[in-house]
């Protein structure tokens, strides 16, 4: 019988990615997800229990139940907007539900863990690229209930031998190769998508926020890794933690930029057809550059990049937005 991984958030973007790389070495992902912005049909390597991450009980019991060996947490809040309208909602969900993941799986005797972190948790760049030890100091409540969380798992760690890694993404992108699952959040705010979808006229214009950075062509630069890559860093990160690793705080990026125009420009080329956009000044908080310093990940995982060039991401989001608005359109004209 295959190890059993509880993955909290197995039906979200990067969660459903993570469980597909489980599989594909030899585990047996076991998802845990209430389904607020996760996706049933997304769940297509292991078993799925619908519940909240906040009931003990029932974690006590998913763990027991499937023999689970380790778990890789996803399940959170990520929009940096509604944090800020809604501090309570994401220390309680992103904070709260963990104290009681952690609860629960040391009265199961589960020692080994893989956080989602964030580059938010660093806040504003002092210094680019940014290594992980670069000052921590969060502008909103999604980064600070992140930066909670690897603070809590530190003190389990010292009290009671647990070992993690929190892993801080820098932008996840792209989409599976095979097609199989991509990137369906409701509401979107992700550039790539947004674009995509404007350029197939399901969306109005979209947005570049703010032309006037101190950058090339003077929209923001950001360090976009494909989810696939992201994925397989979590089962990597799992391995080396169940062969006596160290607990581990690294980044997952590329250490490459590219500008809002970069990727729009990219899109326009793998699409061959328009993006339409529009002009609107920068939003507070947004720095003009976030790009990662990743080298400690290769040095401990052995981790680097392999589908994370600009134009794989694009085209492998491109072909999963187009088959997801047909499916759309034939589900439409079902009804």
């Amino acid at each position: 019988m295959s190890p059993g991984v509880l993955v909290t958030g197995g039906a979200g973007y990067i969660g459903s990615h993570a469980c597909k790389a489980l599989a594909a070495a030899g585990y047996t992902p076991v998802t845990l997800d209430n389904l607020v912005y996760g996706h049933r049909a997304a769940v297509r390597w292991g078993p799925f229990i619908h519940g909240e991450l906040g009931d003990e009980h029932l974690v006590r019991r998913v763990l027991r139940d499937h023999a689970i060996q380790a778990v890789i947490h996803f399940a959170g809040y990520a929009y940096v907007g509604e944090s800020m309208q809604k501090p309570g909602k994401y220390f309680q969900n992103n904070f709260s539900t963990t104290v009681t993941l952690l609860n629960a799986m040391r009265a199961e005797g589960v020692q080994h863990i893989v956080f989602s972190s964030t580059c938010a948790t660093y806040g504003i760049p002092q210094s680019m690229p940014i290594a992980e030890d670069h000052p921590q100091r969060p502008v909103n409540p999604y980064g600070e209930s992140k930066l909670f969380v690897e603070r809590l798992l530190g003190w389990f760690a010292a009290a009671h031998g647990m070992r993690y890694a929190a892993l801080r993404y820098f932008n996840a992108a792209g989409a599976d190769a095979d097609g199989e699952i991509g990137e369906d959040h409701d509401p979107e705010t992700h550039l790539i998508p947004l674009a995509i979808d404007a350029a197939l006229g399901r969306r109005p214009p979209v947005s570049i926020f703010g032309t006037d950075y101190p950058t090339p062509d003077g929209t923001a630069i950001r360090d976009y890794v494909h989810v696939t890559d992201l994925a397989r860093a979590h089962v990597t990160a799992l391995e080396r933690l169940h062969a006596g690793a160290d607990s581990m705080r690294l980044n997952l990026g590329t250490g490459q930029g590219h500008s809002v125009r970069d990727v729009i420009r990219m899109i326009e080329e793998v699409g061959g057809c328009p993006v339409p956009v529009v002009e609107a000044p920068r939003r507070p908080g947004d720095p003009p550059e976030l790009v990662a310093a990743s080298g400690r990940a290769k040095e401990l995982l052995g981790w680097a990049p392999r589908h994370s060039g600009l134009r794989n991401i694009i085209a492998t989001a491109w072909v999963w937005h187009v088959a997801a608005a047909a499916r759309k359109r034939g589900a439409a004209a079902a009804d």
